[in-house]
């Protein structure tokens, strides 16, 4: 083997070593700091104590995340996978073409915060819906839209076009094509980048704290009630000092351990579906 082919293989392994090191490191250190705290109550209880967090648990706001990713990522996996739709199989025009990509990137580069004072300004004033999951879930779809139309569109250009010219030569038309070819084959890497889209909103704090999310609330009923969300609540533990510190840990190890477990199930789901794919 050449000695740059050897250098650069070594350097491959000592760059995913190093970053394994980091992810372990960064999940037993928090873990380590929040232990004491993590316990059956602390994720089945509400909060409570005289300063907010200090005793009882997080369960309004695991809950009150879960409502906020979903409502994101039903709000803004629909347009996205149309639109990586409309440009792969429909649209033929080069210059449309680049013109939605030039606005799905410029989509991609506004910061969080401006699109939750866009939401706050248009949807929670203007609209009055008021602060509630889905004027925080409309933000949190704007922003992972990108995201999720990017990775669809990938997707989509991966897929032989043997199998689309098929479908045409046997006079199936491209709707038919569509819902009953396309998108059954590439259901796994679709769920897979929806999903990795909804842990991206998960953490996202600033849309949620100008649109939805509240310092305390009980568990929602409706889309249309604001809710505790994990990001919110953690930045406020740590904005009351060293009292709540061990609180602050146990709940940034709960939404690490959501995270992680969702983008696990994603790459599962992702490599059996096209394993399937591949054997049929």
């Amino acid at each position: 083997m050449h000695w740059q082919a050897r250098l650069t293989k070594y350097w491959a392994y000592l760059s995913m070593g190093l970053v394994t090191a980091i992810i372990l490191f960064l999940f037993g250190y928090v873990f380590y700091r929040g232990a004491d705290t993590i316990s059956w109550e602390f994720l089945t209880q509400a909060p409570s104590g005289a300063v907010l967090g200090e005793e009882g648990g997080i369960w309004p706001a695991i809950v009150g995340s879960i409502c906020f990713t979903a409502t994101a990522i039903v709000l803004g996996s629909i347009p996205a996978i149309a639109t990586a739709l409309y440009m792969v199989f429909y649209c033929k025009n080069r210059r449309i073409k680049g013109l939605i990509r030039m606005v799905v990137q410029c989509i991609s580069g506004i910061p969080s915060i401006v699109l939750g004072l866009f939401a706050y300004s248009f949807l929670v004033r203007d609209l009055a819906w008021g602060r509630c999951i889905l004027s925080s879930g409309v933000a949190l779809a704007i922003m992972i839209l990108p995201f999720i139309e990017v990775r669809a569109e990938k997707t989509f250009h991966e897929l032989p076009p043997q199998m689309v010219q098929s479908s045409y030569a046997l006079g199936c038309s491209r709707w038919y094509t569509v819902w009953n070819i396309i998108l059954p084959a590439c259901k796994g890497e679709l769920v897979s980048g929806i999903i990795l889209g909804g842990c991206y909103a998960m953490g996202a704090t600033a849309p949620m704290i100008f649109t939805g999310a509240v310092a305390y609330a009980s568990v929602p009923k409706s889309l249309m009630e604001p809710a505790m969300a994990l990001p919110m609540h953690l930045y406020l533990l740590l904005a009351q000092g060293t009292t709540s510190m061990d609180t602050a840990y146990g709940t940034a190890f709960v939404m690490m351990a959501l995270i992680l477990l969702s983008n696990l199930s994603a790459t599962i789901y992702a490599r059996r579906s096209q394993k399937k794919w591949k054997v049929s």
